[in-house]
C-alpha cells in the first residue's frame, strides 16, 4: 500500500512540476504535501526525495522545498519524460525526444552494423519478422513490446554504453505516442519495411544502409507525429 501511495503522490506532484502548474522557484513544505496529497510523512519525505535525485527540487534547512528551475532537471529520467508527455506540453516534448533520437539512433544503427554480435544480428531479424506480424494484425501492444526491444538491440549492438543507456528515454517516447493515440491504427508498412531494412543491414555489415535505413524510421516518425498536431 505504501509504495501505491508513494507512486500516486510521486505521479501527481511531478506532473505537476513539469507541467509549469507549479512553477520553478515555488517553496513547498513537508506538511503542506501531507494536506494536499493525503500522504504521510514519510511518504512525503520519500516523494521529495525522488524528486531531489531527478533534480525537480531542492531542499534547504529553514526554506524548503524548492523547485527548480527546468534547465537543472534531469530530462533524460522517463519518469519525467513520461509526466511531460502526459501534460499540455506534449508536442514540444516530442519535439525534443525526436531531435534527440534523430542525433543518436541513425549512428548507433552504424555502430551496430560494425560491432553487432551474432546474437544481436538473430534477434534483431527475429525483431524485425515479428513487427511485420504484428503490424499486419493491427495488435499495437505487442507490436510496441517488439518495437522498444528492436532499438533497444541497435542501441546495445553500438557497444557504446552512454547510447545503450538511452534506451529507457526511447522506450518511454515510443509508448507515450501509443498511449496517447499518435500511432496510426495500424502501423505504416513503410515504417516497418524501413526496420527490416535495418535488420538485414545490421546482419550484413553495411553501416551506411543501417544508418541511412534508420534515418528513414525517424523521418517516418517525425512525419507521422506532426500530422497528430496539425
Amino acid at each position: 500500500m505504501a509504495d501505491g501511495r508513494h507512486a500516486r503522490v510521486l505521479d501527481e506532484l511531478g506532473t505537476a512540476i513539469a507541467s509549469g502548474e507549479i512553477p520553478p522557484g515555488t517553496v513547498l513544505r513537508l506538511e503542506q504535501l501531507q494536506e494536499e496529497y493525503g500522504a504521510s510523512r514519510t511518504v512525503a519525505r520519500e516523494v521529495v526525495r525522488a524528486l531531489e535525485v531527478m533534480r525537480l527540487t531542492s531542499s534547504k534547512r529553514r526554506v524548503g522545498i524548492t523547485v527548480r528551475d527546468p534547465a537543472d532537471w534531469n530530462h533524460f529520467d522517463p519518469r519525467l519524460i513520461g509526466w511531460q508527455l502526459d501534460g499540455a506540453s506534449r508536442e514540444q516534448a516530442l519535439r525534443m525526444l525526436m531531435e534527440l533520437r534523430w542525433a543518436v539512433e541513425p549512428t548507433a544503427a552504424r555502430f551496430a552494423a560494425l560491432r553487432a554480435t551474432p546474437e544481436d544480428r538473430g534477434r534483431l531479424r527475429a525483431l524485425a519478422s515479428r513487427l511485420q506480424s504484428t503490424a499486419k494484425a493491427r495488435d499495437l501492444e505487442t507490436f510496441l513490446r517488439h518495437d522498444i526491444a528492436f532499438h533497444h538491440v541497435v542501441l546495445a549492438a553500438s557497444a557504446n554504453p552512454m547510447f545503450c543507456q538511452l534506451s529507457d528515454v526511447v522506450a518511454q517516447v515510443l509508448t507515450g505516442r501509443t498511449e496517447h493515440g499518435l500511432m496510426p491504427p495500424e502501423p505504416q508498412p513503410e515504417a516497418v519495411a524501413l526496420h527490416v531494412r535495418v535488420a538485414l543491414a545490421v546482419d550484413g555489415g553495411d553501416a551506411e544502409e543501417a544508418e541511412e535505413a534508420m534515418r528513414g524510421i525517424m523521418e517516418q516518425a517525425r512525419d507521422e507525429v506532426a500530422e497528430q498536431f496539425e
